[in-house]
């Protein structure tokens, strides 16, 4: 009961302090929005690659590393200031310190999901299926690996070099998922190689289950691997620091 309180207060503070920033909240809901829109406009008619049901999911999982940024500069931010310093000297454990973090960011992550999607089924209701339940609850597993990858970042960098981390997320995500531009001219070895990461099987997952395709659990796996790993770091992490201090 005392580690669920603490985890609770800890949670219930983080998510005031997140609510604190419209300004990045703007931005972590608007930017994938408008590109969601843009290029949905733009090149729909063109190509596969953008039908929304194609398209709306690759948004979420891309949206997912605006995420990691938020979550990264919380934690940096209150590891500048005297926050985690009086935290080291509570009782509070390594994995409530993460559950805490974790769990004031998941609803937000839900809610941006929600909103890719809501406007999603404007641009096209074709998409307005069970199967987009499934996929919602799926995000989850995938908004919990970037804040899982925030929280790392924000562990062992500061304020000003966990956007340039973070960045990686944004460019691997892009580049790496093949949400953007079809894969047919790319070599085997290079396809192989993205397949092993975590970024285009975030999107094959949402994609599969949207189109109701059972070929997703190779890539749950993969997903729930890199998660479990990241997790088991921040919680190390936070546990030396909190032995140094």
């Amino acid at each position: 009961m005392k580690s669920f309180n603490r985890v609770l207060s800890l949670t219930k503070r983080n998510l005031k302090e997140i609510l604190r920033d419209p300004l990045s909240l703007t931005f972590l809901f608007a930017l994938p929005l408008i590109m969601l829109v843009l290029f949905y406009f733009v090149f729909s008619g063109l190509t596969s690659q953008f039908e929304i049901k194609y398209f709306a999911p690759g948004i979420v999982a891309f949206g997912g590393t605006f995420i990691s940024l938020f979550m990264g500069l919380l934690i940096a931010t209150d590891r500048s200031s005297a926050f985690l310093t009086r935290l080291y000297t509570t009782p509070i454990r390594s994995y409530e310190f993460i559950l805490g973090y974790s769990l004031a960011m998941l609803p937000i992550g839900l809610m941006q999901t929600c909103l890719f999607f809501l406007v999603s089924v404007l641009l096209d209701s074709s998409i307005l299926s069970w199967n987009l339940l499934l996929v919602i609850l799926a995000s989850l597993l995938i908004t919990i690996l970037f804040i899982g990858f925030g929280i790392f970042f924000g562990s062992i960098c500061n304020e000003k070099s966990v956007g340039g981390l973070c960045s990686i997320l944004v460019m691997g995500q892009s580049i790496l998922s093949g949400m953007w531009f079809p894969q047919e001219g790319l070599s085997e070895g290079f396809i192989k190689f993205m397949e092993v990461l975590p970024f285009k099987n975030c999107v094959l997952i949402l994609q599969n289950i949207m189109l109701g395709s059972a070929s997703v659990l190779n890539s749950i796996l993969i997903i729930l691997a890199y998660t479990i790993v990241v997790y088991i770091i921040s919680i190390n992490i936070y546990s030396l620091k909190m032995k140094q201090k």
